[in-house]
């Protein structure tokens, strides 16, 4: 749920861009807008950032802690598996550029670790593609963002500004579709993690029994 939040603030903030474009009129390099238009887009926007940050709060709170969560089952069913240790699953959000990267290498290590253990590592290299969609959509839609927050701060005239609200609007069309992927990848990894654990205390089930 707190998923589809976000993702409701960010087609919000699409349709909000719309109104913005829309706003503005003319060719040829001369353009013009109404103010009360463009005070009415920018509006819209506030009124989205007043959700958006609570609503990712708390959506990041409960995925990093099911993240952790995930890395210290995964773990146990792959203890060589890793490169860094379990507490990597929720500091590597928290470092400087570094977060670009460093959790997408934590989730290839526990998928890897429980497409293993379910008998499916034989297609590792096609099965990647849920990880892979999550974190090059979700990566892609911050770094839109944070460019075109950068380039609306210095931007001179209409123009320049229809373009990073166009480049807002690609970020935030890009982290709606790493929301769902994100569910997915929740899902799928969930199910295979207690799928494997099921493998792995089975047999010890049978020898007890």
């Amino acid at each position: 749920m707190l998923l589809v939040a976000v993702a409701a603030c960010d087609l919000f903030a699409v349709y909000a861009g719309f109104r913005t474009h829309f706003s503005v009129q003319g060719d040829g390099g001369f353009l013009f807008a109404r103010q009360d238009e463009l005070d009415a887009a920018d509006a819209l926007f506030r009124r989205v950032d007043r959700f958006y940050a609570p609503a990712l709060t708390a959506c990041a709170a409960v995925f990093v802690t099911w993240f952790h969560r995930m890395r210290r089952a995964a773990g146990a069913l792959a203890p060589d598996g890793f490169t860094r240790g379990t507490g990597w699953a929720i500091g590597a959000w928290f470092v400087p550029m570094a977060f670009l990267w460093m959790p997408y290498r934590i989730a290839v290590e526990m998928w890897a670790a429980c497409l293993q253990r379910t008998g499916r590592g034989a297609t590792a290299g096609a099965a990647f593609w849920p990880v892979n969609l999550w974190w090059g959509t979700f990566a892609g839609s911050l770094l839109l963002r944070w460019y075109s927050g950068f380039r609306h701060k210095r931007a001179d005239g209409l123009a320049e500004v229809l373009d990073t609200v166009t480049l807002g609007m690609v970020g935030d069309a890009l982290n709606v579709v790493a929301a769902g992927a994100a569910g997915y990848f929740v899902v799928q990894l969930t199910r295979m993690q207690v799928v494997a654990s099921r493998r792995r205390s089975g047999p010890i089930q049978a020898r007890t029994s």
